[in-house]
């Protein structure tokens, strides 16, 4: 039996041509099989087909059609970011351009914690991080999974740099800092009430006040951009308070630091440059294949705390002799470059490409608001800040609108999230497609408001 052929290599590209397209032509028909944003008929539904398609997971004899068979599955049972009517979460659809890049990434396979797996995979990987540090106005940066290693990584080197810390954050923050809170084995965090879905600088104030400690030893955790409402923290107010009581500041900007790019937004993100660390994501609102985070750091000193020797990775000797030391720039060993499809989106489309794409789905956001705000049939919660829209059918209660979202997963209708702002549940609308019509935004209203009509089922 010959070897199946390599991704790599002078044959490679050779190898994978047939192999593409018999992927394509799959996500083609598993697409087509879909018809819609989700799989209609639930859970159960969507575990049996894939259980069907899968067969023996490891059958004694391989099968030449599990390529086609599997990834036509998997497409069928997607929910599909590109569709109109999907527009739940922070889940982007990535641009074409990303997603070449990161099969290339795949084929070369390169391994980020040695110079000798990965040599231009590292010179890029310390342009880029940098470049895009400078624009939250640091010095440099690290390449991370999305927010939520990030954020750890924010609270980690805020501890090695003052020792014990305790975290201060909102009521609006991301779960993944009081997690990670948890995990580094910090006290219990403070949180600060944000009564209007941003951190109240007042209370925060007051907060920081009644904590004692050396300077550093308070870490305040703002939030650009919050996962249910796509709310702005006041930045330079926080700033300033944190100066004023000698506390370190963290701005989560997953959801919001792509507003860097936009003339027009990025004002609200005035400042940021005032933190210490500032998180990012660009596999949100930057249209990247998961994964695509950064951690940028105002002063570089602090990220010397990540550095670790093993002999076979970054021996002494090496490391004086000029090859590059890549353990300290990540908690993980192995690492691919994810840094290949950020590079090659930045070069494709530059600041005003992107600019233009993150004006484009606050505008759907500001059409969509709109919309709901002239219907009779419809509450809306607020005008957007960002690309999300809470809205929720009038008079309706929380169980019904909870089993209006529901009713549309199930049946495939529609992608819808949940959050709950001012004592009541709203329907989520986060528009992070900039093809996205107005006729879209048109029919999902319609849509909601026959489900909910419907009544139970």
């Amino acid at each position: 039996m010959r070897p199946p052929p390599l991704a790599s290599g002078p044959q490679g590209p050779d190898h994978l041509r047939p192999l593409l397209d018999t992927v394509l032509d799959a996500l083609r028909t598993g697409a087509r099989a879909r018809g819609g944003p989700l799989p209609a008929g639930g859970p159960d539904t969507v575990t049996a087909r894939i259980r069907d398609a899968v067969g023996d997971v490891l059958p004694d004899r391989g099968d030449p059609d599990a390529l086609r068979t599997l990834v036509h599955a998997f497409a069928e049972g997607a929910a599909d970011p590109a569709h109109p009517l999907c527009a739940a979460h922070l889940h982007c659809p990535p641009l074409a351009v990303a997603a070449a890049a990161d099969l290339a990434a795949s084929v070369l396979n390169p391994s980020l914690d040695s110079w000798d797996q990965a040599p231009a995979a590292s010179a890029l990987e310390a342009l880029l991080t940098r470049a895009l540090a400078r624009e939250t106005g640091h010095a440099d940066g690290l390449v991370t999974t999305g927010g939520t290693e990030a954020n750890q990584l924010a609270l980690l080197l805020a501890r090695e740099r003052h020792g014990t810390v305790r975290l201060v954050h909102g009521a609006n923050a991301h779960h993944s800092l009081p997690r990670a809170a948890w995990l580094l084995g910090l006290p219990e965090p403070v949180v600060v009430p944000a009564p209007a879905g941003t951190l109240d600088p007042v209370a925060l104030d007051d907060a920081l006040t009644h904590l004692r400690g050396p300077r550093g030893s308070v870490l305040v955790a703002a939030t650009a951009g919050t996962t249910d409402a796509g709310l702005i923290d006041p930045l330079p107010d926080i700033a300033a308070r944190c100066a004023d009581h000698g506390a370190r500041l963290h701005v989560d900007a997953a959801y919001g630091g792509p507003l860097l790019f936009s003339d027009r937004h990025r004002p609200k993100l005035t400042g940021l440059d005032a933190a210490h660390t500032v998180t990012l994501d660009l596999h949100k609102l930057g249209w990247q294949p998961v994964p695509a985070g950064l951690l940028t750091v105002r002063d570089a000193r602090d990220l010397a705390v990540l550095r670790h020797r093993a002999d076979y990775l970054n021996a002494d000797d090496d490391t004086e002799a000029g090859l590059p030391d890549l353990l300290g720039r990540s908690l993980r060993t192995t690492r691919r470059p994810d840094v290949l499809k950020l590079a090659v989106t930045l070069r494709t489309l530059g600041r005003t490409g992107l600019g233009a794409l993150v004006d484009q789905v606050c505008a759907h956001a500001r059409g969509f608001a709109d919309l709901v705000h002239d219907d009779p049939r419809f509450d809306l919660h607020d005008r957007p800040t960002l690309s999300t829209v809470l809205f929720r059918p009038a008079h309706a209660t929380d169980a019904a609108v909870a089993a209006v979202r529901r009713r549309l997963l199930t049946t495939g209708r529609a992608v819808l999230g949940r959050a709950r702002a001012d004592g009541r549940l709203w329907l989520k609308a986060t528009l992070l497609n900039p093809a996205g019509r107005p006729d879209d935004l048109t029919a999902l209203l319609t849509l909601v408001h026959r489900t909910h009509a419907e009544g139970p089922r």
